[in-house]
């Protein structure tokens, strides 16, 4: 393959938003050895090779979807894609995504084959919205239902997907873990729709910035960083206080993305935001993982 077409796929895979993919499984494994002291190393790879594959199929089908319905112009203010500056063709672009929800299926085998029909249920509604997130006839991209499909399926569903997969149990500790990822892997959705509002409102996508304001979309970015933080107060509950501190990244660097989006238009400015809402997510995890294996 071309250096070029290589990295065309490079950049349509967007893998500044891989955190999102990796974190849930990364932390719910970590929360499953804390819990119950098990730890399966071909699952987790398995597990997370999975994520992967269906966050970069969405990826794809989301730069194919966008240029067709006209939502990528040449007034976009974040990275270019691919579709639609013709570096990729559509036919080629929806070939990778395939490509990738094949991977994803493979690995999805693995783990049904540990831990049976589960994991059909988690996977087959992962695959459809992987195109059903911007595509089909309810795309949730597009009604403004972003943030709630991000808490659902990169919060709860993949936190408490991967602690099942990890120890055959549901654990009530994984909803409050799942609810932590989620709320501060939406913020990266949430920075992304406020700073393309403007081409957003002009080509009928109905993010949640697009239908409350800027005003409510810096609102909603605020109130994600500070409930993953607080909600950390009811590891308590559990005997586990010390995760509570796993949340004190998160703030600091949430401060520092509000502080940015309120004070900056909307612009490339706004992609170091997303940046660091990446980082927030990864530091979150981070610390987590020490405090789990200190205490």
């Amino acid at each position: 393959m071309p250096n070029s077409s290589m990295k065309a796929c490079f950049l349509a895979a967007r893998p500044k938003t891989l955190p999102a993919a990796i974190v849930p499984v990364w932390a719910g494994c970590v929360l499953a050895w804390k819990v119950t002291g098990k730890f399966d190393l071909i699952l987790a790879l398995c597990t997370v090779l999975g994520s992967i594959a269906i966050q970069i199929a969405t990826n794809f089908f989301n730069d194919a979807i966008d240029s067709h319905k006209g939502a990528d112009t040449e007034k976009r203010l974040g990275p270019k894609r691919m579709t639609a500056s013709g570096m990729m063709t559509p036919a080629a672009v929806i070939r990778w995504a395939l490509g990738f929800l094949a991977i994803a299926v493979a690995c999805g085998a693995v783990l049904y084959h540990a831990r049976g029909w589960p994991i059909i249920a988690i996977g087959i509604p992962s695959l459809f919205l992987s195109y059903g997130y911007t595509g089909g006839p309810f795309p949730l991209a597009y009604r403004g239902m972003g943030e709630i499909f991000v808490v659902l399926f990169f919060g709860f569903v993949a936190v408490c997907g991967t602690v099942f997969i990890q120890t055959g149990l549901w654990l009530p500790e994984a909803l409050l873990l799942g609810a932590q990822i989620g709320l501060l892997s939406a913020v990266m959705i949430s920075i992304n729709n406020l700073r393309d509002r403007d081409e957003d409102m002009q080509t009928g996508k109905r993010t949640m910035a697009v239908r409350l304001g800027r005003k409510y979309g810096i609102a909603i970015i605020w109130a994600e960083t500070h409930l993953a933080m607080f909600l950390g107060l009811v590891w308590y509950s559990f005997g586990l206080l010390p995760l509570a501190i796993a949340g004190a990244p998160a703030l600091l660097l949430g401060l520092r993305i509000v502080l940015g989006v309120m004070t900056t238009p909307p612009g490339p400015a706004y992609n170091r935001y997303l940046a660091l809402g990446g980082l927030q997510l990864i530091a979150f995890a981070g610390l987590f993982h020490f405090l789990a294996v200190w205490r």
